[in-house]
């Protein structure tokens, strides 16, 4: 490779002035004031003809129109850059702003909710307060400010050195526990004869990129870890989470210009919460999925749904990324080889049966009788958007067999880094990490899109959220699929072909 190396980073606020709705769970809920700010953090890197832009945002998912919004306007803000190059990722915060998110073009469960619910229940809530920020106008206020930060990033790239290390960060955990009748539950009480095992494991390793200056002096480093943001996630309050935390760490530590990239790896069934030695929230979180009937006190982290937690968990990120610095300044270098190639596997779309559908109209049929013109509450939302869900995906399935997701795959030294766009469940991380031929394998999840969880055979099997049919686009089946198409690249490209 030539041994010009580009790097160049960017941040961006996208706290909004307003207040707004909070993406992430089924109950509305409307900021009150921002904890942390969010941003858009992107690190710009070229080399012998090949280039890429991470923008890792304090957002719960990018959307594929929101991605395509932002790839538009770059090429005006940025006309030499590539905008297929560009992976937009998100960190999966629960306290950040909804937006008028759309992915595939298959309708959606509030389409097949609207049928059977009487308008004055359907509409009660949906239109947003004079002060609060309205959906689309978010789009468009998140749109312009990655592009924004994207572009930034691509013009600051400079001459520049670069290091890999690793450390450890105890913060996620196996979120879906099993019990001795087959079923798996999401945040399942675990204080239960009945409960046998968590249904996966967890990963604390933590991958970290540091880039410096020509001269030596750190600029920002990229932190891979797998677990989403998820402390703070039923509050009502705008928030980056742990990442927040860390990043404040960090620049406590290091000085205000240092640029903390924050990568999810592959999470879709991890939180920061220890369902074992499961420790109460500070106040109620209105969520029937979390409470406990008679929790025991235990001794071990702060509640993991407020804000101590989120601060213990940035810190043990902030302190792996100190204690492995000195390693990274004596390891500093220009990289001897950057590739980047663009995939589009077309995955096998999971599919549901006739039967299936008609068990699912069914339940709404039952349900919203049973409920009549009450207004649905949070337990409502969830279960029928489910069996709504389950209606949207038979009739998408008529004309769709396959979905071509778009992956990224890159080389940078001896690093392998890797994108998909789903909530990919750990093991499927597991499997390409424990092939690949890299030192050090980064792996990005919710990138370039948010088509759902992609649970493993054992979670389908189970069942409960994040495991159901109407819970991602690709099942199992595509999850292996993605696995093979990504290793065969990576081998590819450190020249170890199958």
């Amino acid at each position: 490779m030539d041994k010009k190396f580009l790097a160049g980073w960017a941040e961006t606020d996208l706290t909004p002035e307003k207040k707004v709705r909070l993406r992430g769970q089924f109950a509305e809920r409307v900021s009150e004031y921002v904890e942390t700010p969010v941003l858009a953090t992107s690190l710009a890197i070229e080399a012998d003809g090949a280039s890429a832009v991470f923008c890792a945002c304090d957002l719960e998912s990018v959307s594929l129109n929101l991605l395509a919004m932002v790839r538009e306007r770059l090429a005006a803000l940025a006309p030499d850059l590539d905008p297929r190059s560009v992976i937009l990722s998100a960190t999966h915060s629960h306290t950040s702003l909804e937006y008028d998110a759309r992915n595939i073009d298959a309708g959606n469960s509030l389409d097949v909710l609207r049928e059977f619910l009487p308008e004055e229940v359907f509409s009660a809530g949906q239109d947003a307060a004079p002060d609060v920020m309205g959906d689309e106008e978010a789009l468009f206020w998140l749109a312009d400010r990655i592009s924004l930060s994207v572009s930034e990033a691509w013009k600051n790239r400079a001459p520049a050195l670069c290091s890999n290390q690793f450390g450890r960060a105890a913060v996620g955990m196996c979120r879906r526990v099993c019990y001795d009748d087959g079923t798996a539950a999401m945040w399942g009480d675990t204080n239960t004869f009945n409960f046998t095992a968590l249904e996966g494991g967890s990963d604390t390793g933590l991958e970290l990129l540091y880039f410096f200056d020509e001269g030596g002096k750190l600029t920002g480093v990229a932190a891979n870890l797998a677990c989403p943001a998820q402390t703070v996630q039923h509050r009502t309050f705008v928030s980056s989470d742990f990442w927040g935390k860390a990043r404040i760490a960090v620049r406590e530590a290091l000085g205000g210009d240092v640029k903390l990239l924050a990568l999810c790896a592959p999470a879709g069934d991890q939180c920061p919460v220890d369902l074992i030695r499961w420790v109460e929230p500070e106040s109620e979180l209105h969520d029937p999925n979390v409470e406990r009937k008679n929790p025991l006190k235990r001794k071990a982290d702060p509640s993991m749904f407020d804000i101590p937690g989120s601060w213990k968990a940035g810190r043990r990120v902030a302190n792996e990324i100190l204690g492995c610095l000195a390693d990274a300044e004596r390891e500093k270098a220009v990289p001897d080889v950057f590739l980047h190639e663009v995939l589009e596997p077309e995955l096998p779309v999971r599919t549901v049966t006739g039967k299936e559908r008609d068990e699912a109209l069914e339940k709404i049929t039952a349900y919203v009788e049973k409920a009549g013109n009450r207004e649905f509450t949070y337990e409502d939302n969830a279960k029928m958007h489910v069996y709504a869900g389950t209606v949207v995906r038979y009739e998408y399935q008529q004309d769709h067999s396959v979905f071509p997701a778009e992956l990224h795959v890159l080389r940078l030294g001896n690093v392998a880094i890797a994108s998909d766009p789903f909530e990919l469940f750990l093991d499927y991380g597991n499997w390409i990490r424990a092939q690949s031929p890299a030192e050090q394998t980064f792996l990005i999840q919710l990138a370039n899109g948010s088509l759902g969880y992609l649970p493993t055979a054992k979670a389908e099997a189970g069942g409960h959220y994040s495991a159901y049919v109407s819970s991602g686009l690709i099942g199992h089946e595509g999850g292996s699929l993605l696995v093979r198409r990504t290793l065969t690249e990576i081998r590819r490209q450190f020249g170890r072909p199958y």
